[in-house]
């Protein structure tokens, strides 16, 4: 089923929402695996290796996809899991490296997503 176009104010939060997660995912990337196997772009721009662009572009499609993005404060809290469990156990260890870093390399992407705007 189609999802119904995003409002102005909806669009933006998505896309915030793709470009935090995919920071996230960057790095974690950046603090976990060599620097040479970097060689993909994630959506944000920075370089990840193969294993974390798939993981990247798997986050941006289910983002994309979204149907909650209007009322939704969390994907934890959310009723609807959209991630396979391997992929919420993926997604939540990158979660766990990248978010406390994130208040050091992104801190106003990392407040805005703290209180949920």
């Amino acid at each position: 089923m189609p999802r119904t176009p995003d409002t102005p104010a909806v669009a933006r939060r998505r896309q915030r929402e793709l470009r935090v997660i995919s920071q996230m995912i960057a790095l974690y990337c950046r603090g976990n695996h060599a620097g040479a196997a970097r060689t993909e772009t994630a959506f944000c721009g920075e370089p990840v290796c193969p294993a974390c662009a798939e993981l990247d572009a798997f986050a941006h499609g289910r983002t994309e996809r979204c149907p909650h993005m209007a009322t939704k404060t969390s994907c934890n809290k959310c009723a609807t899991h959209c991630y396979p469990a391997a992929r919420q156990e993926e997604i939540r260890t990158v979660m766990r490296y990248a978010g406390p870093r994130m208040l050091l390399h992104h801190p106003v992407a990392a407040v805005r997503h703290l209180i949920g705007r």
